[in-house]
């Protein structure tokens, strides 16, 4: 199994943090699209970094169009010598129409298009090939040699796409190399609705499991400390009271019975109720979601247990203080 460690962190901590990662052994890195730009952090790891892939997981699709995120992807790609890998997300449609004042309809569809608008300027670029690409969405039909890069030296970047419904899942089977499974998902949920919809996408599209990335940032909580691991406890029911109050993750707290809650975390989350929300979510929902392990030394058995078999990386956010503890998960896991 592959490692990815977490570049989420300030830009002037990136160089260092990079040259961390890629020391300690990590297959790659990834950034992501919370607080501050997704792409920034990848081009500084680029520049201190040799060999680990570098990840958006994720940048906001459907906050941007196909050729500024190609161009973006493009550039990154050919400095980091073919190392980047375009980790795309839908988000919600509250934060594209009130956050990013863009357009939303049929996400499914519309991410189908998006990558494969990605793909049709690739190949312009890459192989020549006259762009006309028209969609219900996107229409990319211009491109003259002025605006066709310069540095054609690696092939196009990997794209994965993030997903919860099986619909989103059938999309990222079909036309990316890769998934990101969401945070809020549980063994059960994955084996019982993403793997099944990763299966059909990937065969309507004549492909084989084995060309597919399937990579999670499966949640796992432990501690050098009994006041750590209750920390760690405590931070990740509210963040995953937080994802519970989304109504479009509620087949996912369905799927266990636990449907009933959405409503009212939703309705908490309207009031600012962050602390109450955090409190509803039991010990039972916590482990579901959560691999928790007091000592650290269990880590990589409770992973293997839970997800052993079923996805190829792990985007891990785990960051052990003690550096040896941090060196022996990461082995444990790699070797799954």
């Amino acid at each position: 199994m592959r490692v990815n460690a977490s570049l989420i962190s300030g830009l002037e901590s990136v160089p260092s943090r990079i040259r961390a990662i890629e020391a300690a052994g990590y297959d790659g890195a990834f950034s992501a699209e919370i607080s501050s730009d997704p792409f920034l952090p990848l081009l500084l790891a680029a520049e201190h970094s040799e060999r680990v892939r570098l990840m958006t997981a994720i940048s906001v699709a459907f906050a941007r169009n196909p050729m500024t995120v190609a161009g973006l992807a493009h550039d990154l790609n050919q400095y980091s010598g073919g190392r980047f890998h375009l980790g795309l997300g839908s988000q919600i449609e509250p934060h594209i129409r009130k956050r990013f004042s863009m357009p939303w309809s049929k996400p499914a569809a519309r991410m189908r298009e998006f990558v494969l608008a990605l793909q049709a300027i690739w190949s312009c670029w890459l192989d020549g090939t006259p762009l006309d690409f028209r969609g219900e969405f996107y229409q990319h039909t211009l491109m003259t040699p002025m605006f066709t890069p310069a540095r054609r030296d690696f092939e196009r970047p990997a794209v994965h796409v993030a997903a919860v419904g099986p619909r989103m899942t059938e999309v990222a089977g079909e036309v990316a190399d890769g998934l990101i499974v969401h945070g809020f998902t549980t063994e059960k949920y994955l084996r019982e609705v993403t793997l099944p919809a990763v299966e059909r996408g990937l065969a309507r599209a004549g492909r084989a499991r084995a060309d597919f990335d399937i990579s999670a940032p499966v949640i796992a909580i432990s501690g050098m400390d009994d006041e750590a691991v209750e920390k760690g406890r405590q931070l990740v029911k509210m963040q995953l009271a937080f994802y519970a109050s989304t109504p479009a993750y509620k087949p996912v707290l369905d799927l266990h019975g636990w449907g009933e809650l959405q409503p009212t975390l939703n309705r908490l989350s309207k009031q600012g109720g962050w602390q109450e929300m955090g409190e509803l979510i039991s010990e039972e929902i916590l482990e579901a979601f959560a691999v928790v392990c007091e000592d650290p030394a269990d880590l990589a058995h409770g992973f293997a247990e839970r997800f052993g078999g079923l996805i190829d990386t792990w985007q891990c956010t785990v960051d052990l203080p003690d550096p040896d503890a941090q060196g022996e998960l990461l082995r444990s896991v790699r070797e799954l």
